[in-house]
């Protein structure tokens, strides 16, 4: 029987899974994830993957072969020692993972074997969208209608795997049941059936916790958006009794994460960069002070303050909540967004570059499809409006778990606001906001 290698990257399921279906055709698989010394950084998001890779060894029956090096040396030494004639990916999008996958290619075509690349993490593949003049879409409500009225692959049959054995494996740690695909699909059930009806309108509160909660399982692969999308279309969309707005709104968040991968795709440099020109000659601060106060959640500012402190703690954050900090660092504290940007990248679980950095260029201004600068989050009447009886910061902030109601947003006003020791506010929001849009008129006039 033929014999070809499975290595895994941001594909750690075996259902809904191309690539997998294709090397498992006729030949005994042997599964293979490598770790990568550049992209090994010790944090939650690599401890979330030793999580992953433990659900996946337990699936493949403890056959997940995991190996440490340098990626093109560790894949060619791996099918060497199988005898594998091909070895399957899903393709990669990203740039470091484009640049990766080429030398990969070029090394084991040396060798006479064959890199094979079936499917990509996304329900459309990056790049694949074009205008009609060809260009790459710039803004979100043009892609979205592209990506609807583009055909779109089913969801992949199981595939009938024979998984080879006997290879020498590093050690992982035992099987959370907090991730893997198992888990993925049980919280996707879940959010079906309890949190899809009246999702339009609950996403954005951060103190009921609506939101579906797979972003890392998607960043990891854990579950395709494909199976989600079929799911939507099918019984399990229908079962949780949703209104057609809670579903559209659903798979526009998912749209928004391939609208990104798209522009990072189209747009490498843009992983650190502004995207669009419009802020060139920007007057950015340079405060370590003002960003560790940020970092720590010790603003002063209640909403902005339990966000970044939910960051630290569960190494996830609410989107909506995302944003308004994104904002506050780039816009009350005069700070360029790639500062924020990395600071979200090492703390998140779900971690997604393509998404964290264009969502923080979003929220800054930096790009093509951006909100208006002149949009300024104002982080007290967010909080009223999305936290409104001000559960969300006294889940987060306990100096202020004495404050009562909506009175948590400005404890400024309470004569006990700060009889807990909560921080004063390190800036003036009104005052910071005029700041921010006196140098955005500075530098359109310095670059018109």
């Amino acid at each position: 029987m033929r014999a070809t290698v499975m290595w895994f990257r941001r594909d750690l399921r075996l259902g809904d899974h191309p690539a997998l279906c294709a090397a498992a055709q006729g030949a005994r698989v042997t599964p293979l994830f490598v770790v990568d010394p550049k992209l090994a950084r010790p944090g939650p998001r690599w401890d979330r993957l030793l999580d992953s890779l433990a659900a996946l060894r337990e699936q493949t029956g403890g056959h997940l072969v995991v190996r440490t090096g340098r990626p093109a040396e560790v894949v060619a030494a791996t099918a060497a020692e199988t005898g594998a004639d091909e070895v399957h990916i899903t393709a990669e999008t990203t740039p470091y993972g484009r640049n990766r996958d080429a030398a990969v290619r070029r090394r084991l075509a040396a060798a006479g074997i064959a890199l094979v690349e079936t499917g990509s993490p996304y329900a459309i593949t990056p790049g694949r969208l074009r205008t009609a003049a060809g260009a790459p879409y710039r803004v979100f409500t043009p892609f979205l209608r592209a990506w609807q009225d583009h055909p779109r692959r089913s969801p992949a049959g199981d595939p009938d795997v024979r998984w080879a054995a006997g290879l020498d494996s590093e050690a992982l740690p035992e099987p959370s049941q907090q991730a893997g695909e198992r888990a993925a699909l049980r919280r996707w059930r879940q959010f079906c059936a309890e949190e899809l009806p009246g999702y339009a309108d609950a996403r954005d509160r951060p103190d009921l916790d609506r939101t579906s909660r797979l972003s890392t399982a998607l960043k990891y692969g854990e579950i395709h958006p494909r199976t989600l999308l079929a799911d939507l279309a099918g019984p399990a969309g229908r079962r949780a009794d949703a209104a057609g707005a809670d579903v559209r709104r659903f798979v526009d968040e998912l749209v928004w994460r391939e609208f990104y991968a798209d522009a990072l795709w189209h747009d490498p440099a843009s992983a650190w960069r502004d995207a669009g020109p419009q802020l060139r000659g920007m007057r950015y601060d340079d405060d370590p002070a003002a960003l560790a106060a940020w970092r720590a959640g010790v603003t002063g500012y209640p909403f902005i303050d339990a966000g970044m402190r939910q960051l630290l703690a569960q190494h996830w954050m609410h989107n909506r909540v995302r944003m308004v900090t994104a904002s506050f660092l780039v816009k009350d504290l005069h700070q360029w967004w790639p500062a924020g940007a990395r600071h979200f990248l090492d703390q998140l679980c779900d971690g997604d570059l393509a998404s964290n950095s264009h969502g923080w260029q979003w929220v800054a201004g930096a790009a093509a499809h951006a909100s208006p600068y002149f949009r300024v989050f104002n982080p007290v009447t967010q909080g009223q409006r999305f936290d409104p009886d001000g559960d969300y910061v006294r889940r987060w902030v306990p100096e202020l778990r004495h404050l009562p109601g909506a009175a948590v947003h400005e404890p400024w006003r309470r004569p006990d606001g700060y009889a807990a020791g909560y921080p004063e506010r390190i800036v003036d929001h009104a005052e910071e906001r005029r700041e921010a849009l006196a140098r955005h008129a500075q530098s359109k006039e310095a670059h018109p």
